[in-house]
């Protein structure tokens, strides 16, 4: 794989899907043994940023190489593009939005999974890169009174992003595809749109 600028890197998903794919490379995850006077106890480390990219493009490949992978307007149970987005925040979730000539996309996940960031909190309701955990997040970014369909979030939170476009490049597990509810507002185009939860999120080239 070609060198990247990583910023988002998933590691929940990445440590789900690792031990279906190569056991033995899953089993390198690192821990730290510590003695603390006379109790013996075994530490968690959150790895390296080299270990997580590494962990990363063992899974990247074998989507790739053997799961459906699509594109943005043609998306299949994953789906890669490399599109001008917009960055929005808000406290413990991340999105991203952008839209093709034919599709509105957005991808939405953990805050705690920036590279840099912090360690992902486990007492979380839902998270943030599940589908109830999306429109929680999407509704804070979109209104008080925003509708409940993941698709319609994600078209108004597109709308009404601001601030920069960057061009980033990502792969993502798709969550929701469809029409556009909002047909009026497309200007005669057929518009669809797609929701996922990104693997990783990266600077293009």
């Amino acid at each position: 794989m070609s060198a990247r600028y990583y910023f988002y890197i998933s590691d929940s998903k990445v440590d789900m899907l690792l031990p279906q794919i190569d056991p033995g490379f899953a089993a390198k995850r690192s821990t730290e043994v510590g003695v603390n006077l006379q109790l013996l106890t075994g530490k968690h480390k959150r790895e390296s940023d080299p270990d997580r990219v590494r962990r990363l493009e063992r899974v990247v490949r074998h989507i790739d190489d053997f799961l459906d992978v699509g594109t943005i307007d043609e998306p299949g149970q994953y789906f890669r593009g490399r599109l001008d987005m917009r960055w929005q925040q808000m406290p413990g979730f991340e999105y991203f939005a952008g839209a093709t000539e034919a599709t509105v996309v957005g991808l939405g996940g953990s805050s705690g999974h920036l590279i840099g960031g912090a360690v992902p909190k486990d007492d979380a309701v839902m998270a943030p890169s599940m589908l109830p955990g999306m429109v929680r997040g999407l509704s804070a970014l979109v209104a008080d009174d925003a509708p409940e369909s993941a698709l319609e979030l994600a078209y108004l939170a597109n709308r009404n992003a601001r601030g920069e476009e960057q061009e980033v490049e990502f792969i993502a597990k798709r969550l929701r595809y469809g029409p556009s509810p909002y047909p009026e507002l497309d200007g005669g185009r057929e518009v669809r749109v797609l929701v996922g939860s990104p693997l990783f999120v990266a600077l293009a080239d």
